[in-house]
């Protein structure tokens, strides 16, 4: 039986991954926190196998909570299961310290071998994903400009091409409209882009936009 730790915001996906669990035998969950602050306050009391990741977390994301996370128990494997598509984040996930990617949309099946995949040592990534992983580790000479973004201006810039407001995306990264505001300036300076019309056409074009348009994570 295999010890998990699920780190996700929303109850709905925790009490979804506890059926699946369950129905399969062959994992079980032995904690569950709605955020990154709690779990890695919690984290010398708690005794698992793996950690379910989000990435869209309120406060800490979840980059940075894998990388402290790694720093405190690097021999913990870690899932990343997100909204966000491969091409968003897997290979930023991965570079931080994940043993695998997998999108909340996949089929219970495919959670289970992940996670079994996962806690036995290895690494699990879709062929597509693992195609192009090979690509960046051997010598990609070129690097599209978005690459070049930090971890939050990247979440920031996918969730302004799904149509969310600035407000909304403090809302939902735990921000302050603010900091939301210095991210999307930011952003347009690094892309060279004037607005924010430009920023949605530049995320559509490099597949960086959201599936399902401004629907609840």
């Amino acid at each position: 039986m295999i010890d998990v730790v699920i780190v996700d915001d929303h109850p709905v996906v925790r009490a979804g991954i506890r059926q699946i669990f369950a129905a399969s035998a062959e994992a079980r969950v032995t904690a569950e926190f709605a955020s990154a602050e709690e779990f890695l306050d919690r984290l010398g009391a708690l005794r698992f196998d793996l950690v379910l990741l989000d990435l869209r977390l309120p406060g800490i994301d979840g980059l940075e909570a894998l990388r402290r996370l790694k720093r405190l128990r690097p021999g913990i494997p870690v899932l990343v299961l997100s909204i966000y598509a491969e091409e968003q984040f897997a290979l930023r996930a991965l570079k931080a310290g994940a043993s695998g990617y997998l999108a909340k949309e996949s089929a219970p099946e495919e959670l289970i071998r992940a996670v079994r995949r996962v806690a036995a040592g290895g690494r699990f990534l879709s062929a597509s994903f693992a195609e192009k992983l090979a690509w960046e580790f051997g010598g990609r000479p070129d690097r599209l400009p978005h690459e070049n973004l930090s971890d939050r201006e990247l979440q920031v810039l996918i969730l302004l091409a799904a149509g969310r407001s600035q407000s909304e995306i403090a809302r939902l990264l735990g921000l302050s409209a603010k900091t939301v505001a210095t991210y999307r300036s930011r952003i347009g300076r690094k892309l060279g882009l004037a607005n924010t019309a430009e920023l949605i056409a530049y995320a559509v074009r490099n597949r960086l936009a959201e599936e399902g348009g401004s629907s609840s994570p």
